[in-house]
């Protein structure tokens, strides 16, 4: 039996997310060198993600082709809105069939949409950057906007392809035939643009990519600057710059995120933050730690989607592609944990549009994808069928010394699983020790599993007969390892289909051997 008595322990929690832009010294053990399908967990740690399911078991009808995609997926009044090719459609969740609301929609783009409420009926709007704007109202019955007439605002709103809602107004942008042109209605009236009620319109010297209503202004992002619209009708509307050398590549990616605009600039994310004047902003650059992960994406930016999980406090933006596959399109987490922004990757979500909706029943995120159906994010452990390949590594780890050799003997692993982690039936979750840089010279052991099967059952929600009481809720699991190095990581490497789990930290046991 091995002499312990000179073993010497280093524990670390996990924290700090993924950090591409320091050198392994430089990095904080905690902080994570590789962490694709695992999000920082807002009660500490890296969780492994859910996936994703079929949110109608139905296919979206095509057009014509089976290459289509679904350019628009939102929900509203109790169905799920999808367009695909040149028609839009309704459906149920579940296996319900698709409703035909609307057709004739020739080169429709991606929807921008936005769900009101001028007249005591709620109303849904979408726009597609090349047909009229279409209202839905709750029986589905469309009806297209229509501008330019006697009396209004000369621009047509044909072609626009952002809309918002802003002081009762409803405002257009990016028509392709006035792309630095935003037109808005009368107030309370989205299809009418008589001037002389309240319509109007105003220009800005750039290509609009974007409007988003914060506080209480509207924000209008160009390819290179961005403005704001302060005010409250037509006769006070007024329109100053935020700045004029940071623009917004793709409408898409702005969103409302921890009480920020957050939104992808040519220099990776950005956000518009409030500061404690009134009516004072700031711009900032948050994805410093994965900037090259910005760099190696940003030449192709027009597919790029996002979405925001308010219950994770996380904004997740995917690096869609034409051409790329599910299995390998790419995306990148963000995520606010306490006073700080932490990362992770995403691989194997591809979507083509996106929602999400916070109601009496907690919140549904969907997304466009994939064979051309609608998907809901955040349901089950795998990525409908296939699946997650999550994967964890460490910076490599000198503990002070990289002249000295380690030689390990336990590694004490903390997380928290929600079911067990490898059923006998299930792809394991597997914990590796690499040494040296991961030197292909220096032996490396085999994995070791990672295994939780008795956890324990919570009052009130456990089945009597069938969950396990006493058991751990969050298992340290103490692991004996093998091998040496001067420096050592850890990966773990979860391609199962089993429930999320988060890892907490983890302790690393060792005897000092000789130096080099």
């Amino acid at each position: 039996m091995p002499d312990l008595s000179q073993t010497a322990p280093t524990a670390f929690p996990l924290q700090g997310g993924l950090v591409l832009n320091k050198s392994t010294f430089a990095m904080e053990p905690g902080e994570a060198l590789e962490l694709i399908n695992f999000e920082p967990d807002i009660d500490g740690g890296y969780r492994r993600i859910n996936g994703f399911a079929k949110y109608n078991t139905n296919v979206v009808p095509q057009t014509s082709a089976s290459t289509e995609e679904v350019l628009l997926s939102c929900l509203f009044n109790d169905k799920v809105v999808a367009a695909r090719g040149q028609k839009i459609f309704t459906a149920s969740s579940g296996s319900g069939s698709w409703t035909e609301r609307d057709t004739g929609r020739t080169s429709a783009g991606v929807y921008t949409f936005e769900r009101f409420n001028f007249d005591g009926n709620n109303k849904l709007i979408v726009a597609d950057g090349a047909n009229a704007p279409t209202v839905f109202n709750t029986s589905f019955a469309a009806t297209d906007v229509t501008s330019a007439g006697s009396g209004e605002v000369s621009t047509a709103v044909t072609g626009a392809k952002f809309i918002s809602v802003f002081k009762d107004h409803m405002f257009y942008g990016g028509m392709s035939s006035t792309p630095q042109e935003v037109v808005f209605s009368v107030p309370f009236d989205e299809d009418n643009f008589a001037t002389g009620s309240g319509a109007g319109s105003f220009k800005v010297d750039d290509t609009i990519t974007g409007l988003k209503v914060f506080r209480e202004d509207l924000f209008i992002f160009c390819r290179e600057r961005i403005f704001k619209l302060s005010g409250t009708s037509s006769s006070n509307f007024s329109v100053a710059p935020v700045t004029r050398n940071i623009g917004c590549v793709n409408g898409q990616t702005i969103q409302e995120f921890a009480g920020d605009l957050i939104f992808l600039a040519p220099d990776g994310l950005r956000t518009v933050a409030g500061t404690a004047r009134i009516g004072d902003v700031e711009l900032g650059t948050i994805s410093t730690p994965v900037q090259s992960i910005f760099n190696n994406n940003i030449s192709t930016p027009s597919g790029f989607r996002s979405i925001v999980i308010p219950n994770k406090t996380q904004y997740r933006v995917f690096f869609t592609k034409s051409g790329v596959a599910q299995s390998i399109t790419e995306g990148v987490i963000t995520s606010l944990r306490g006073q700080n922004i932490e990362f992770g990757t995403l691989k194997g979500i591809r979507p083509t549009s996106t929602d999400m909706v916070t109601g009496t029943s907690g919140t549904t995120i969907i997304h466009g994808g994939e064979g051309g159906y609608i998907y809901q994010q955040e349901s089950g452990n795998d990525f409908d069928g296939t699946a997650i390949n999550g994967k964890y590594r460490s910076p490599d780890l000198s503990f002070g010394d990289a002249g000295v050799r380690k030689h390990m003997h336990r590694v004490l692993v903390s997380y928290k699983p929600e079911s067990s982690i490898k059923p006998e039936s299930s792809i394991s979750a597997d914990l590796f020790l690499r040494y040296d840089y991961e030197d292909p010279n220096t032996p490396r052991p085999a994995a070791y599993s990672l295994t939780a099967s008795d956890i324990v059952a919570v009052y009130g929600t456990g089945v009597y007969g069938t969950a396990t009481y006493g058991g751990q809720s969050e298992p340290l699991l103490r692991q004996s390892v093998e091998g040496s190095g001067f420096t050592v990581a850890l990966r773990v490497n979860d391609n199962g289909t089993t429930a999320p789990y988060a890892l907490r930290g983890f302790q690393m046991e060792y005897q000092v051997g000789a130096r080099r």
